[in-house]
């Protein structure tokens, strides 16, 4: 244990009251110098060390908070703004009288597996994942690594920290730097069978962000298993000025890099990385990305081939194929709002072995519910060997069988959100459609369907589309709704 001096930051002596604006629905982000900087990174780890602190101190001795222990655990990603964030966060819990325990450099899953693993009342990691460089945030997990979302406890954090009306009668917590890995990664390494492992080649993307020491720590474990993996890494080194741009798969122009290696190195799988690795994406043999609401039917059904019976939770943007698989396997589907707040307290209540969305999160109920980066990868390597198929072969029959758009973005000119969803649902009343909004407005004419929602972090709409086996039907729609929204001033991003 150290001093909380160590932190370096100090804080201000007086809290007068601020607005606060970079709270979103599931986290904290904002722009460097004009809603995120280190005064308000402090006010925002006292204000939750705080909270999460009087719960505790007043819990019944009977209740699972006892058993904790009264420290927060902290990490933070590459970027430049990182861990001077991280330092003014720090500083702010430990003058609210709770311990730390500082990870170092970290990956978001890592913070989760280790708020559960040192039995924390909660974690924090500091990072903007794959927004512009401009940008940093802070994610933020209560006991058992669960989530904080806006209604169930990140406004309360929000007002705190917006008053300053912080207790002052504690003295400072301690602080202890714990950068080990080992746990963790012997942690991830259970969900694979490395006896099952077959000779493969893989590409490995790190975008220069914080995935490459664990790569580097997997690889390590899976050669001394004896294990016939070659792996070529691609920006492997963690840079927070991202030299190859800023690590999102999700933007076309960002795939060439992974996609091309995989060609040249005549690799089986490729797999690339976000900026904090909670998001893992794939390519195949062919150099060609799988949509993510593929690999969700793919891994739905490798979990029910080893664990008949149970429950599979999924987001409703693209939802054919995955219903289909779990149908097909004898699961139990569980639909969710997409978001990982939401998707990990649907699948807490139902005990759900697996869940998954199509933006490429991946979440496990022996993760502690939370979503990994890494887990994906090694169970694709673990089903290319057992089936002798190509992750090509895998998808290919759900692809053929439910072709769907991707993830369409536009930005909104004239009209907003609300206004667009209200006027694509009478748009389409006549076909009398199956209509949910669970999350934004999805309709399903039978043979094909869509759903359009508002971005919960950018100012963006987001359209899916999807049919039953008819290609042409898919561009037909694709194109009509495109148009249609072309009208309403929605312009694609």
């Amino acid at each position: 244990m150290s001093n909380s001096a160590t932190t370096g930051y100090q804080p201000a002596t007086e809290f007068n009251p601020i607005s606060i604006n970079s709270f979103k629905a599931y986290d904290i982000r904002g722009e460097l110098g004009v809603n995120l900087d280190e005064d308000i990174a402090y006010r925002i780890g006292r204000a939750f060390a705080q909270i999460l602190f009087q719960r505790y101190n007043v819990a019944d001795a009977s209740t699972e908070l006892k058993n904790l222990k009264p420290a927060i655990v902290i990490g933070s990603d590459i970027r430049d703004s990182s861990e001077q964030l991280k330092q003014a966060t720090i500083k702010g819990i430990v003058d609210a009288g709770v311990d730390v325990i500082d990870l170092g450099m970290t990956g978001t899953e890592e913070v989760y597996f280790a708020t559960s693993h040192y039995q924390a009342l909660g974690g924090i990691e500091v990072t903007a994942s794959h927004n512009p460089i401009n940008y940093n945030g802070l994610k933020l997990v209560k006991e058992h690594s669960k989530p904080i979302s806006g209604d169930d406890g990140l406004a309360e954090i929000q007002a705190l920290a917006e008053s300053g009306q912080f207790t002052t009668d504690k003295p400072s917590g301690k602080l202890q730097l714990l950068t080990d890995k080992s746990a963790y990664i012997d942690h991830v390494m259970s969900f694979l069978d490395i006896d099952k492992l077959k000779p493969l080649k893989l590409v490995i993307n790190s975008g220069n962000g914080s995935a490459g020491p664990v790569v580097d720590l997997l690889i390590d474990k899976l050669k001394q298993a004896g294990a016939p993996i070659e792996v070529i890494k691609l920006h492997h080194t963690p840079d927070g000025s991202f030299p190859n741009g800023i690590p999102n798969p999700m933007i076309l122009a960002n795939r060439a890099a992974t996609q091309q290696a995989v060609l040249a190195g005549t690799a089986d799988l490729g797999v690339a990385f976000d900026g904090d690795f909670d998001r893992c994406f794939l390519f195949d043999e062919n150099g060609e990305f799988i949509d993510g609401s593929y690999i969700v039917g793919m891994l739905a059904q490798a979990f029910l081939n080893k664990h008949a019976g149970e429950s599979i939770v999924y987001d409703p943007r693209v939802i054919y194929n995955t219903e289909a698989v779990i149908k097909e396997h004898n699961g139990k589907a569980v639909i969710s709002k997409s978001g990982h707040s939401f998707i990990k307290h649907v699948m807490r209540d139902s005990g759900a072995i697996y869940g998954g969305e199509m933006s490429a999160h991946h979440y496990f109920r022996d993760f502690f519910y939370c979503d990994s980066g890494m887990i994906p990868w090694l169970l694709t390597i673990e089903l290319l060997s057992t089936t002798g198929k190509t992750l090509s072969e895998l998808v290919s029959g759900y692809i053929k069988a439910y072709p769907s758009s991707g993830e369409l973005n536009f930005h909104l000119t004239t009209h907003d959100a609300p206004t667009i969803i209200s006027a694509i649902e009478a748009k389409f009343s006549a076909q009398h459609p199956a209509k949910s909004v669970l999350d934004g407005l999805s309709l399903d004419c039978g043979e094909w369907r869509f759903n359009l929602r508002a971005s919960n972090t950018e100012p963006l709409i987001r359209l899916n589309i999807e049919s039953r086996g008819d290609a042409q039907l898919l561009a037909d729609k694709t194109q009509e709704i495109q148009q249609w929204l072309a009208t309403q001033g929605a312009i694609p991003a």
